[in-house]
């Protein structure tokens, strides 16, 4: 059971890109990103990731700066005010259901069902959620160049 939360307080859903973006200190992603986490830690609410999200963050870190970085990624979650979330089939069936209706990437759609089943804001750098609407609250972060 997680703590209850402060009155007006948000709740905070990773997408993969708020982690990556945090991890290699992207502009503009890494001060926000430091400013939820000190939040997370100061109410006690940790801010909220699905496993199959961390799986892309703990994936793309390893394909682009190696095992080591990707152990390293790793190593520094587990000291973060964050919450890995599990899947389960009934998770799994919601989320394939906001794939189906809404169109997003597999992965994205996990992210999407989590900060929707918790009430929660997504803090994600990618457009392609605006797709979902009203369903699902936004905290945007700034696009990465590529």
């Amino acid at each position: 059971m997680s703590p209850a939360l402060r009155p007006g307080a948000r709740r905070y859903v990773l997408d993969a890109n708020a982690l990556i973006g945090f991890f290699e200190e992207r502009p503009g992603v890494s001060g926000k990103m430091r400013r939820l986490l000190s939040d997370a830690l100061q109410w006690d609410t940790p801010l909220l990731i699905s496993a199959v999200n961390w799986g892309e963050v703990f994936y793309l870190e390893w394909r682009y700066h190696g095992e080591a970085k990707a152990r390293e990624a790793d190593a520094k979650l587990q000291e973060m005010p964050i919450a890995v979330i599990g899947v389960d089939r009934e998770r799994a069936s919601r989320v394939s259901a906001v794939k189906q209706r809404h169109g997003l990437g597999y992965a994205d759609a996990f992210a999407a069902e989590l900060a929707m089943e918790r009430g929660a804001w997504l803090v994600t750098a990618d457009p392609e959620f605006s797709k979902v609407g009203k369903a699902l609250s936004i905290y945007s972060l700034p696009q990465h160049e590529k």
